[in-house]
């Protein structure tokens, strides 16, 4: 059996380490993340042209919606979600991206159509705000 002093002394301990608890619990803020916009995305790239806002894309569907690879209806959906004017000719700044080394061919393709992965160097340019190293 457990004397009064003995069981006091474990209410103390417990009062103590609940107190312990909710002080931890209450210090930190809860957050929750919210996943970056595309829109947001090209912004803080600083994107002043529609190749660069095409590579951009190319790097948001890779990093941030997971996509292996990306084919023109998803660039073409990333600048209307973004609401910037979609270029005339998405595949010349595809074509355009991959004659600099920044943008290279699926393996396979993607919903049926040609698709696109961006390259070490591309993933870098962006990464570096198109600025050239």
């Amino acid at each position: 059996m457990l004397t009064n002093d003995e069981i006091k002394r474990l209410l103390d301990n417990h009062e103590k380490r609940i107190s312990e608890l909710e002080k931890s619990i209450t210090a930190k803020p809860v957050t929750t993340k919210k996943e970056l916009s595309v829109k947001e995305f090209i912004l803080s790239k600083n994107c002043t042209n529609d190749l660069q806002k095409t590579l951009a894309i190319g790097y948001y569907l890779e990093k941030y919606k997971k996509c292996l690879s990306f084919n023109i209806e998803d660039i073409d959906c990333c600048f209307r979600e973004a609401k910037e004017k979609v270029p005339s000719n998405i595949n010349d700044k595809v074509n355009q991206n991959i004659s600099k080394g920044f943008i290279m061919p699926a393996k396979e393709k993607k919903d049926n159509k040609k698709a696109w992965v961006l390259t070490n160097s591309g993933e870098h340019y962006v990464e570096d705000n198109f600025e050239e190293t």
